[in-house]
């Protein structure tokens, strides 16, 4: 009797384990459904990809090594980000492959990068069949013939057909003097993208060199996108230069170059002003508050919000505008000033590109009126995102405060287009060199037994300045110490307008001997939580080497400048 109740019980347990797997079994097969239909509804999708006006960063010569870029436009994004693609094989002229960078689409329109590397074997058109969210088309590089020589482009002497005016649409021709041509003819190449002012292409047109000396014709179109220099990288006949075109300010914003100082701020600031409706100035105009004016972040705008009207909500002319101004605010030093605002804006578009997405790129920084400009009474004018903070405050017709400002980079170093930036690594360098030039016992003086994660005066540590310096202290320093001491402080000041920066660096160079120098870590200023700290009477410089974020394997840099008497202006409430 107990065998037959055993038996029964034995055959029900396995019943109940079969009855278990099989539920099992089912919710398996339901998760992976519904897994499917999930990536079904994110895949990447465009409506439309337009090979025919993509643009290429540098040319081709048939037989010469090649490694550049190739952006390709797309409307109808749907937001989702994407994959690095496999190498495609080019056709015609055969020796290159393209390979799509990884990325976020924007939700609407937007452009996307493969690059490009090899050796192409001869001349004519490389062709990429390349397929992308749903829609297809065929990518062509024009590869010059090695056949064609000159032994000197002279772009320093080219001259163009029109002037170029930042933020209306430009269309001429440059032509570039050359020496030593073979007589052979060339085909019509391909749109290299400009650099330093962005937004225009030049395509070289085809024709026939002289033998002897001539000149090759480059057809230039686009909207530049501010005022200065676009550049663009020119490859012909074995022979390499930069071709520069000046791009003036805005007829709104050239009617205050007699204007010098404040005055000259005050102009811009109502130039930029003129170009934008009743609602834009209502966001871009606000009141002076120590609450308005502490609101900015080291995080993208989407994860801290900002005050102010975003920069890419701007049309080109507005945006024309917007960056002379804060041009005018920045510095003329190379990397430093105007160039590190840049710089730092292109690093973020290379984030947005690259697997950051949408809370990445240069249109998610904002800029703010904080009162109204004028040269009485007080204002300031905040220009604020991610990785960049100018916060100039301005009272009676003088620029009082010009910190905080806080600069950082991700990666440290990248390429944009043909060109390599690297906006904060002149800062680092300069601490390096400084703490090289110690000897073992000051470099035992400097150096904190505290391990940094962060800045100590992070965003919201507003005027939460140590009551005690430490470190070594720069009385004890030698003339030529001293000296690198100050070419540190001076990748600071020069980020802000070139005469102003010289009045803050005589203030800061008169409090030397009571300044402090202080670091963790290593001296390279190259390793995870390396630390890097100048603390005077009045300057206050911090440096961080953080971990990477977007590319979590490598690191970032975090900088920041306050004044302990002039951050805000000196307001604290």
């Amino acid at each position: 009797m107990s065998n037959e109740v055993e038996f029964k019980r034995s055959n029900a347990g396995r019943t109940i384990a079969l009855f278990v797997f099989m539920c099992v079994m089912l919710m398996t097969v339901f998760i992976a459904c519904q897994d499917d239909d999930d990536a079904a509804t994110t895949s990447t999708t465009v409506t439309a990809l337009t090979c025919s006006s993509a643009t290429f960063s540098a040319e081709a010569t048939s037989g010469a090594s090649y490694s550049a870029t190739a952006t390709v436009p797309y409307s109808g994004g749907n937001g989702v980000t994407f994959s690095a693609g496999t190498g495609i094989s080019s056709t015609g002229v055969t020796g290159l492959t393209a390979t799509l960078q990884a990325g976020t689409l924007n939700s609407g329109t937007g452009s996307i990068t493969y690059s490009i590397a090899g050796t192409p074997a001869s001349s004519g058109t490389a062709s990429f069949a390349i397929a992308f969210g749903g829609q297809s088309c065929t990518l062509s590089l024009t590869v010059a013939s090695s056949s064609i020589s000159v032994s000197a482009l002279n772009c320093s002497a080219a001259t163009f057909s029109a002037e170029a005016t930042s933020g209306s649409s430009y269309s001429g021709t440059a032509s570039v003097s050359y020496t030593g041509g073979n007589g052979a003819s060339y085909s019509a190449g391909s749109a290299i993208s400009s650099t330093g002012v962005t937004g225009l292409t030049a395509t070289l047109v085809a024709g026939t060199l002289a033998s002897g000396s001539g000149s090759v014709t480059y057809t230039i179109s686009g909207t530049p996108t501010s005022s200065g220099t676009a550049s663009f990288a020119i490859s012909f006949g074995g022979q390499s230069c930069t071709l520069s075109l000046t791009v003036s300010a805005s007829a709104a914003t050239a009617d205050c170059d007699s204007q010098t100082g404040v005055a000259k701020i005050v102009c811009l600031a109502e130039a930029f002003k003129a170009t934008l409706s009743s609602s834009q100035i209502s966001t871009l105009q606000l009141d002076y508050t120590f609450s308005n004016a502490k609101t900015w972040s080291n995080l993208p705008a989407a994860l801290s919000p900002r005050i102010g009207i975003k920069l890419g909500s701007l049309s080109s002319t507005q945006l024309a505008a917007a960056k002379a101004l804060i041009q005018e605010m920045t510095g003329t030093t190379t990397n430093e000033g105007w160039d590190e605002v840049q710089q730092v804006w292109l690093a973020d578009d290379y984030l947005n590109a690259n697997g950051g997405g949408n809370d990445y790129g240069s249109g998610n920084y904002y800029l703010a009126f904080l009162g109204t400009p004028s040269t009485s009474g007080t204002f300031e004018i905040l220009e604020t995102g991610h990785h960049k903070t100018v916060a100039n405050t301005y009272i009676d017709g003088k620029l009082v405060g010009a910190t905080p400002h806080f600069a950082a980079v991700e990666p440290v170093s990248f390429t944009s287009g043909s060109t390599t930036y690297a906006p904060i690594s002149q800062e680092r360098d300069a601490f390096v060199a400084l703490l090289a030039s110690l000897s073992s016992s000051e470099l035992s003086s400097a150096k904190s037994s505290s391990t940094f994660t962060d800045l100590v005066l992070v965003p919201g540590k507003e005027w939460q300045f140590p009551s005690t310096s430490s470190g070594l202290v720069c009385s004890s320093l030698s003339s030529g110490q001293k000296e690198l001491v100050l070419n540190v402080i001076k990748t600071y000041t020069n980020d802000i307008d070139d005469d102003d920066a010289a009045a803050f660096l005589t203030t800061y160079t008169s409090e030397l001997d009571n300044t402090y120098i202080l670091y963790s870590g290593t001296t390279s200023m190259n390793t995870k939580y390396d630390y890097f700290r100048i603390d005077g009477p009045h300057v206050w410089i911090e440096f961080i080497v953080a971990g990477g974020v977007v590319f979590p394997s490598g690191v970032h840099f975090h900088s920041i400048w306050r004044d302990r008497s002039t951050d805000y202006g000196g307001t604290k409430n």
